[in-house]
């Protein structure tokens, strides 16, 4: 697989493609970053999915960042809501669960730099010079567009600092060099102000091997299901109202019963599979249920399918070896495969794939981390 198949393969969106082969045909050096908020724990959507992704890039001869956005936390009252709790307690529990997670699925921790948003501030003029930049070049109906779905809903009752937020998530792009900007596709509204100021920035822009400004190619994941119902008819609704319908279900640690956590035991990986929704491909009435909302479908193509390259399910007919979606969904659809059977098949897979997570985190510090952030998300 070549170099520009490696970063785009399993992605929902690649903002652009053009300039993306264009980076790579004149050999600039390729610098990623996906940044989280140090907010709770390690899920399989902001986790596994994302560290899939880091492999492929490392693979691709890509540097690699991980950003530790620690002051992104505190604007949006993560954690007690303090910077300190977040930096002494959230950050080392998160780091640790990424190398674990990095280790566990064949990639290189070692070849991933890890940053912390408040080392990468102290004592940056050139920093806050280009957060003023950004602002400058964006306007604040773009900027409330970007922002997160609790603060749309509060609207005017917004604090101003959440409008800072995409502000910030531009600028930091631009300020630690990042040409391949990687997050999942609710971020992309974020991306879009960094690529529209790009041209217009002076204090840090983003420059070429020959000193010329280029724009960030955004790379956007797929945002992975929670494992509830929609909550709302997607049949109903409108191309922007199922943008947000999907972000609304993305997997969310607020939700724990409906999200698997990176280090959850065997039993809880279980539990949890078992009582996800999972509606067989008809309804009683006849209609069609829309697939595209199923997670456990959604999990099994956008997670075990690209990692595994395969998985067994029993169907109608006996154990079945799937390698591509496109049969497993059309198996699925025409009742082949049974809800249970595929809930059996995810689950075996899951364990598998997370046990070296959980066993990390039995013992030692990953455990005194984990047990630190319990205590407060408790």
């Amino acid at each position: 697989m070549d170099k520009f198949d490696l970063i785009t393969q399993n992605l929902e969106d690649v903002f652009t493609p053009e300039e993306l082969k264009i980076l790579i045909d004149n050999k600039e050096k390729l610098v990623h970053y996906i940044g989280f908020e140090i907010s709770g724990l390690v899920h399989l959507g902001s986790g596994l999915l994302s560290c899939m992704k880091i492999k492929d890039f490392q693979e691709a001869g890509v540097q690699t960042k991980i950003f530790l956005a620690d002051w992104h936390a505190w604007i949006n009252e993560k954690l007690d809501g303090k910077l300190e709790t977040i930096k002494k307690i959230g950050v080392g529990y998160f780091k640790e669960a990424f190398i674990a997670i990095l280790e566990a699925i064949g990639a290189n921790p070692k070849k991933t730099e890890f940053i912390l948003g408040s080392d990468l501030y102290h004592n940056a003029d050139k920093y806050w010079l280009t957060v003023v930049e950004v602002a400058k070049n964006t306007t604040l109906a773009r900027t409330q567009r970007s922002i997160d779905i609790l603060g749309k809903k509060l609207g005017e009752g917004t604090d101003f600092a959440k409008l800072m937020y995409p502000i910030m998530q531009a600028s930091d792009i631009f300020f630690m060099d990042v040409n391949l900007a990687h997050a999942g596709m609710d971020q992309r509204k974020a991306h879009v102000i960094a690529k529209n100021v790009a041209n217009n920035l002076s204090f840090k822009p983003l420059l070429n091997k020959n000193k010329q400004k280029i724009k960030p190619v955004a790379l956007h994941q797929h945002l992975l299901l929670g494992l509830g119902k929609p909550p709302r008819d997607p049949k109903e609704l409108s191309k922007e109202e199922l943008q947000d319908l999907r972000a609304e279900m993305k997997m969310s640690k607020s939700k724990p019963d409906t999200c698997i956590f990176v280090h959850d035991s065997p039993s809880e990986i279980e539990r949890k599979i078992m009582k996800a929704y999972c509606p067989p491909p008809l309804l009683s009435s006849g209609q069609a249920t829309d697939i595209e909302y199923n997670p456990v479908v959604d999990w099994t193509i956008n997670l075990i399918l690209p990692l595994k390259n395969n998985i067994n399910i029993k169907t109608q007919s006996g154990a079945k070896n799937y390698k591509n979606k496109e049969s497993l969904i059309n198996d699925y659809q025409n009742e082949i495969i049974h809800p249970m059977d595929l809930k059996e098949a995810v689950i075996k897979e899951l364990q598998q794939i997370l046990n070296p997570i959980y066993k990390h985190f039995q013992s030692g510090r990953p455990q005194k981390l984990l047990g630190e952030l319990m205590h407060i998300k408790a």
